[in-house]
């Protein structure tokens, strides 16, 4: 199973330009954020935050595939 974050797809739908202006609106660390968007260690508080910021669910942060 591979699973990674889609986050740079979702900004995108939700008008944002960049990482930045997505942290700056909604108090988030940019440090965070990235290490989640490059799929690195991160909280998951991080994961809620960006969720309830983007208003969807953290599943929909994700696109997962499974082996056949």
């Amino acid at each position: 199973m591979k699973i990674t974050p889609r986050l740079n797809e979702l900004l995108k739908e939700h008008g944002y330009t960049s990482q930045l202006q997505f942290c700056k609106q909604h108090g988030l660390s940019q440090r965070s954020v990235n290490q989640f968007d490059k799929n690195k260690a991160f909280h998951i508080k991080t994961l809620f935050a960006i969720s309830s910021a983007l208003g969807v669910s953290i599943n929909e942060l994700f696109i997962v595939e499974y082996d056949e």
